[in-house]
């Protein structure tokens, strides 16, 4: 699901940006490129995701360890009707605590280092969404990039220090998005623990089975990736706009000619 986790990221960033109060197409470029690739970190539990791949030996230890923490961790908090699972995949870090704890991370990294640590929270984002989006990505961000700098207002280090609160609320967004997708996948995901549902303490969330996709599958390539595609280009600041008034203009006549209509 990797595709789909970064591209739903990118939309939840797109939608969240205005309700944080993230005022300019600039910066909510930078807060929605950033809420897609941390959308991708939850899966650092698994050894074979994009993740745990993208920067060899060093991800992958972040992984080892995470994995390690995680099934300690699942020992130590499961109930007598949790599963008897290892704990170390779709545990610790698919839950909302994980997602707030590293939010609150980022905000106060970020507020510390300012916009040389906004740089790098945005482009470790940028470099997880290419992992798992393809090399494609990698002309499309730079040509962003060169957007951004060129056509950003002049105080350039201004205008990323003013989004170092904000970061870490995109990371913790990501983070929760990915958790709402594997909900909807078969497994579900236990992202409320320690909130105990059903006599569990990690309950696995998500719709009723019939609702639920198979990753990787039919549901998820032809009808969930395409349609949050669509979504991911409307939510752009004043695409929306634009598209409608470009409809009108084409297929509604002038209020003029229809006046004139018998």
């Amino acid at each position: 699901m990797g595709r789909t986790h970064a591209l739903t990221g990118w939309c939840a960033g797109l939608a969240l940006a205005p309700a944080v109060g993230v005022g300019s197409v600039h910066q909510a470029v930078v807060f929605a490129a950033t809420t897609a690739g941390f959308a991708l970190l939850p899966d650092l539990d698994h050894p074979g995701a994009s993740a745990s791949r993208l920067l060899g030996w060093l991800t992958g230890a972040l992984s080892w360890l995470l994995r390690r923490v995680s099934a300690a961790f699942y020992a130590l908090t499961k109930g007598p009707r949790d599963e008897k699972v290892t704990g170390q995949h779709r545990h610790l870090s698919h839950t909302v605590l994980f997602a707030a704890g590293l939010g609150l991370l980022t905000s106060w990294g970020t507020e510390t280092g300012g916009p040389w640590a906004v740089v790098g929270v945005v482009v470790f984002g940028l470099m997880l969404a290419e992992g798992a989006l393809g090399d494609w990505l990698l002309p499309v961000s730079g040509a962003a990039v060169a957007w951004w700098f060129f056509t950003a207002p002049p105080d350039r280090a201004g205008e990323l220090e003013s989004i170092t609160g904000w970061l870490g609320i995109a990371v913790a967004a990501g983070c929760l998005t990915h958790c709402l997708g594997d909900a909807l996948t078969e497994s579900g995901c236990p992202f409320l623990f320690p909130l105990p549902i059903a006599g569990e303490t990690w309950y696995e969330l998500g719709p009723p089975k019939a609702l639920r996709f198979k990753t990787g599958k039919k549901v998820e390539k032809r009808l969930v990736f395409p349609v949050f595609v669509v979504l991911g280009v409307l939510l752009v600041p004043g695409v929306w706009d634009w598209s409608v008034s470009t409809v009108e203009r084409l297929f509604i006549p002038p209020a003029s000619q229809q006046a004139t209509t018998p």
